[in-house]
């Protein structure tokens, strides 16, 4: 009985023991976890405007996507981004040998049908006279016109093919659809070139609008040629235009409609991708006001998107959120978050459920 007591004793002592070492040990792996910088900012409500205001991005009005229904490799490409060009002007030339092998065998087949049609057209004449003086029979009158007309069809037949040819050949050459500007180069040279593959792009500036995006509850107030004020971001100015176009349908646009505004001439320094803010003249339905937080916020795993924020121990807390629509650098929060909650917008180092962090 003795040696049992002392047994008991001894495991229940290196119990404490190990139980007291892994307490410490845990708690001095917390202790010493450092902290990550971050940076935060409040959730706060867009409710600055009761009129209906929508955001949207800043286009030319006269604008070209140039492509070639030729497939080849580009030989040469004559501008760069931002050259000036004029309506004519060669762009880019893609290699067209197979074409210029098909111009030839259609201007051999042009001198060949020529010839034809030009014997043709004596044989028909000598036999209309021989004809009318009774040296020609009417079955000889008929072959030669029969064979006369053969001749001019097939050499109408090979200038129309002449024609397509020459038609390829302009795809072959680039040129500017209009007097503009290149704003965008998508190959390079020696690149191979498919049809409708975008190349370049040319733009007219000088007069430019704005593509906004408005929801259904409010797209029957916006009318035609109505008069709006067009706030652009980067600028910090606020212009006038007139609405062009109203879509009257969602069908390809996630369930809101196309509106095109026009802006007025201005001093502005704009310019295309600039993101604008369009306020029409008519009250906004909705009274609720829109959290809007920065899209560099946004933390993805697969389908979900979330925000990391800051709880009341002064940790990294990760929220997932309902997303809606996206305005520039701005995304639009349905739901999973309230105002005057802090968030994380940035962070020096790896964020996760738990982290200590700093707001410096």
């Amino acid at each position: 009985m003795k040696n049992k007591k002392y047994i008991i004793t001894a495991i229940l002592g290196t119990t404490i023991l190990i139980s007291s070492c892994g307490s410490e040990d845990k708690k001095e792996v917390i202790d010493n976890s450092p902290a990550v910088n971050v940076k935060v900012k409040t959730v706060s409500e867009d409710n600055s405007s009761p009129f209906l205001t929508v955001s949207g991005k800043i286009e030319a009005v006269k604008s070209a996507n140039i492509s070639t229904r030729m497939m080849g490799y580009v030989d040469k490409i004559y501008v760069g981004v931002g050259d000036k060009v004029r309506d004519g002007q060669l762009l880019m030339s893609v290699n067209n040998a197979d074409v210029s092998a098909q111009l030839a065998q259609v201007n051999a087949g042009i001198t060949e049908a020529e010839a034809a049609y030009t014997n043709a057209e004596k044989d028909y004449n000598r036999y209309t006279s021989l004809f009318k003086e009774n040296s020609a029979s009417q079955k000889e009158l008929d072959d030669i016109t029969a064979n006369y007309t053969m001749a001019k069809a097939r050499l109408e037949s090979a200038k129309q093919m002449r024609n397509g040819v020459n038609a390829q050949m302009g795809y072959a050459n680039i040129r500017a659809p209009f007097d503009g500007v290149v704003t965008n180069k998508f190959i390079n040279a020696g690149d191979m070139a498919n049809p409708g593959m975008p190349l370049l792009e040319v733009e007219s500036p000088g007069n430019y609008q704005v593509l906004a995006m408005v929801p259904e509850s409010e797209i029957l107030a916006v009318k035609n040629y109505s008069e709006v004020t067009v706030q652009i971001k980067a600028l910090n100015k606020n212009v006038k235009g007139k609405v062009s176009e109203v879509s009257t349908s969602s069908k390809n646009t996630g369930g809101q409609y196309l509106v095109k505004v026009i802006i007025d001439k201005t001093d502005a320094q704009i310019l295309s991708g600039m993101y604008a803010t369009v306020q029409f003249p008519v009250a906004r339905k909705t009274t609720n006001s829109a959290i809007m937080i920065p899209i560099e916020a946004v933390v993805k795993n697969g389908q979900l998107t979330g925000i990391y924020t800051v709880s009341q121990s002064n940790t990294a807390l990760l929220r997932w959120l309902r997303l809606g629509r996206t305005f520039g650098d701005q995304v639009e929060v349905l739901s999973g978050l309230s105002a005057d909650e802090q968030y994380i917008v940035s962070a020096e180092g790896k964020l996760f459920n738990g982290a200590k962090i700093s707001n410096q």
